[in-house]
């Protein structure tokens, strides 16, 4: 438990405009967040052909723009998000999106470094409207190992819109536009009474639990490790992503976290009774490579090259099947520093069983 005199500040946030950029982010990584990849691009098909080509293009370097979310007023949802990027100049709307006109946060050196020339090409993009080959290699290693890393012709596709940002500005707002009127205006009531539910019962859980133990409720199972820590916390629910975390420093002293706030007996896709949880959970136990695995945490606490080397398997395999069982919230990850280690979720693993109990009684699957 963390002592008490410099035991961090938490604050609390809310509004769907986080919504509207994490379900799109989202729709563009169904694997790795584990939803129906064929129901992401169904959703995808529904903005106009070419706004939907320059989301999926510019995609790669975006993400989701927590700092500027952030920073907007109440209401904070998607009209007035959308109302908010419109204000800005088209030429400025991406930089300044992405905050790439202000210095990165952060306490690693190297990471730090990564970042300032992540943002210094960019910016130098913008304003030459040409890119070179060192740009591109750098890019390539930077992105090479995230959720399968970065294409050499999908990066040159996105430094063309970066190239030119009155167009690339414009283009967005408008395909933003289009995602709310094609979706997300829906989805927005569907999901604020569950973002509210969500902000409430983690309020009642930070009155009885130290910000440690909070961490670990509230991340369904990532231990508040060197990588996180900071004097503030800024607290806010997210539906999309659930049961990952986003993070980000948005000031020297405060970080900025979105947790999973989605049921486990609810799905991410509208109108489906199968909860997703449940069927993650279902599909990572039906895995005999998974369930040594979970055997061996049940244990003892591990690192990914000690379970390989107990299961004579190569570390990206052992990393995969622990991705896995991470989306199932079925595994607890502490960081520290550089080492990852891994350690059964006790809990998740009993509930699982009561899920699926529930499930069969009370709902009937639509055809």
């Amino acid at each position: 438990m963390t002592d008490k005199q410099t035991s961090p500040t938490i604050a609390w946030d809310f509004g769907t405009a986080y919504e509207l950029f994490i379900s799109l982010h989202v729709l563009h990584e169904p694997d790795y967040f584990g939803i129906r990849p064929s129901y992401a691009a169904g959703v995808r098909s529904r903005i106009p052909a070419a706004e939907r080509k320059l989301l999926e293009e510019v995609y790669p370097l975006t993400g989701v723009p927590l700092k500027w979310l952030h920073s907007l007023p109440a209401p904070k949802d998607a009209v007035s998000a959308l109302w908010a990027l419109k204000q800005i100049p088209a030429a400025e709307r991406m930089i300044k999106l992405q905050r790439l006109d202000e210095p990165y946060l952060g306490d690693n050196a190297e990471e730090m470094e990564k970042h300032k020339r992540f943002h210094k090409i960019l910016m130098r993009i913008a304003a030459e409207g040409k890119w070179n080959s060192d740009d591109i290699e750098f890019f390539l290693k930077l992105f090479g190992k995230k959720h399968g890393g970065l294409k050499k012709e999908a990066l040159e596709r996105s430094f063309y819109w970066w190239s030119k940002p009155i167009e690339l500005g414009e283009g967005f707002l408008s395909a933003m536009q289009s995602y709310y009127q094609a979706f997300f205006e829906e989805e927005e009531k569907r999901v604020a009474p569950v973002l509210k539910a969500g902000l409430e019962k983690a309020q009642a859980l930070a009155s009885t639990l130290s910000v440690d133990d909070l961490f670990v409720e509230l991340s369904q199972g990532i231990q508040l490790g060197d990588e996180f820590r900071a004097p503030k916390f800024i607290i806010a629910p997210a539906f999309w992503t659930t049961p990952l975390i986003f993070f980000e420093k948005i000031e020297n002293d405060t970080m900025l976290l979105l947790f999973g706030t989605r049921p486990a007996d609810m799905s991410v896709i509208p109108g489906e009774t199968v909860p997703d949880a449940l069927v993650r959970s279902l599909k990572a136990l039906a895995d005999p490579t998974r369930l040594k695995i979970l055997y061996y945490l049940s244990n003892e606490s591990l690192t990914p090259s000690e379970i390989a080397r107990k299961l004579q398997l190569r570390p990206p395999t052992v990393t995969h099947h622990l991705s896995e069982l991470r989306l199932a919230s079925l595994v607890e990850l502490s960081l520290n520093q550089d080492e990852k280690r891994y350690a059964v979720r006790k809990q998740a693993l009993e509930s699982i069983f009561g899920n699926l109990q529930t499930f069969l009684q009370n709902n009937t699957p639509k055809e």
